[in-house]
């Protein structure tokens, strides 16, 4: 029965990463035990938050997960003093179609857990009219623990006296306002923020975003906010692929959902990271190797001059399983052709062929219908994923992996490959569904 929040907003861009973030580190420079969440499929954001508390943080996920799922994500909050988990887009955006628990919404999970909601506001260009956008949130669903709001870009002195007279007269609780300041937002590329390996100075910016927030928020408001629901039983988190996984990990490799990984580390799994930028070839020894997504189109060029990498990969591909998840499934293929137009000979263990000179954007729940094996699941096996991703097929010629469909159920063309101890996919798996 671990107090949480659930930081949220009325849609994308907000702010409510860097107020997460400040808040994680600053709730930890109190000397509170921090257990972060994210809500929805987000696997970028877990990275920045393990920086800020300095403890992993998960991914719910009402679409994808069941309830034992769920359930054994919340125990990973065991030892935390607080939970505070930062929601997706906006607080009620899911999709049309119910999945395993529910729409993918940020306010499902909040009502699951019991956890009131920190509404962050941009109200930048309205003052008293942003009471009308809080109210409308605070009463949407009236079960939902509604803390309060965090006003985010506030233009002046003037202007923060106005918009809190707004709510005032809404009867919405303002726990904070922060002044407007164009430094604090993190650096974006196309999948959105960089990866928190990547930050010139990431211990720095959330120091900065920690001062910030002590400053401009009440934080013994916010945890005094804190509340919690009956937590869901826990169960065991998915169970390992392998007893000995090879995992690529680096800047081009990173994104896998940190529940697997500890489901995977906590049934005796032993994992072996490796680095293909530092041209490193996976464990010899490796029952499996995986390769996670990332950005390997930025490193089009290091990847394919990688001969130690692409050779122990493919020696380990002649005997043994090898699978890729979306940038890893490119690396597997036969080439990718970066944004300028250069192609870059890949392992050639698929004849796919992918192209970011010509984006094209792929982003949603994924459900498959597996074809034929692939580590850890057998032919017929339901797989739930999240796929995103701007890459363009130029050629998938090799047997279909699986038949996948997005979160309504309809086709899409994505279905992976297989071909003799090599399986692929352009979703990132998130769990495969209790037969």
């Amino acid at each position: 029965m671990i107090k949480g929040l659930m930081i949220s907003a009325p849609a994308s861009g907000t702010g409510k990463t860097t107020v997460m973030l400040g808040l994680l580190r600053a709730l930890r420079d109190d000397g509170l035990v921090v257990q972060p969440y994210k809500s929805g499929p987000d696997y970028i954001d877990p990275a920045f938050h393990l920086a800020a508390a300095g403890r992993a943080s998960f991914n719910f996920d009402t679409w994808a997960m069941d309830g034992a799922l769920l359930g054994g994500v919340a125990a990973q909050m065991d030892g935390a003093d607080i939970c505070v988990a930062e929601g997706s887009m906006g607080l009620f955006d899911g999709v049309a179609t119910r999945g395993q628990s529910g729409f993918g919404s940020s306010a499902e999970t909040a009502l699951a857990m019991g956890w009131p909601v920190i509404l962050v506001i941009d109200v930048g260009g309205q003052a008293q009219s942003a009471a009308a956008t809080a109210l409308g949130f605070k009463t949407y669903n009236p079960n939902l623990p509604f803390a309060g709001v965090i006003l985010n870009r506030v233009a002046s002195p003037r202007h923060e006296r106005l918009t809190r007279a707004g709510m005032e007269r809404a009867g919405v609780t303002v726990l904070g306002s922060l002044p407007r300041r164009g430094d604090l937002k993190l650096p974006e590329r196309h999948l959105g923020l960089i990866q928190a390996v990547e930050h010139p100075d990431l211990e720095t910016a959330i120091a900065g975003y920690a001062d910030f927030l002590r400053a401009n928020v009440d934080l013994d408001a916010i945890k005094a906010a804190a509340s919690a629901g009956p937590v869901p039983d826990a169960h065991p988190l998915p169970k390992p692929p392998a007893q000995k996984i090879a995992l690529a990990r680096d800047a081009a490799f990173s994104f896998t959902y940190p529940h697997l990984l500890e489901g995977w580390r906590a049934a005796g799994a032993e994992i072996l990271p490796f680095s293909p930028l530092a041209d490193e070839a996976p464990a010899t020894d490796a029952d499996l190797v995986w390769l996670p997504g990332g950005y390997p189109e930025l490193h089009g060029g290091t990847l394919a001059a990688a001969s130690t990498f692409m050779g122990g990969l493919r020696k380990h591909a002649k005997t043994r399983p090898v699978h890729g998840e979306c940038g890893g499934y490119m690396v597997l293929g036969a080439g990718l052709t970066d944004k300028d137009g250069t192609r870059h000979a890949m392992a050639g263990l698929f004849g796919l062929e992918t192209s970011f000179e010509k984006r094209k954007f792929h982003l949603g729940y994924r459900r498959a219908v597996l074809d034929a094996p692939m580590p850890g699941f057998a032919t017929g096996a339901a797989l739930r994923g999240h796929e995103f991703h701007y890459t363009t097929i130029l050629d998938e010629p090799d047997a279909p992996l699986a038949q996948v469909a997005n979160a309504d159920g309809n086709p899409v063309p994505e279905t992976g490959s297989r071909k003799g101890h090599v399986t692929g996919t352009f979703f990132h798996l998130i769990t495969g569904e209790a037969p």
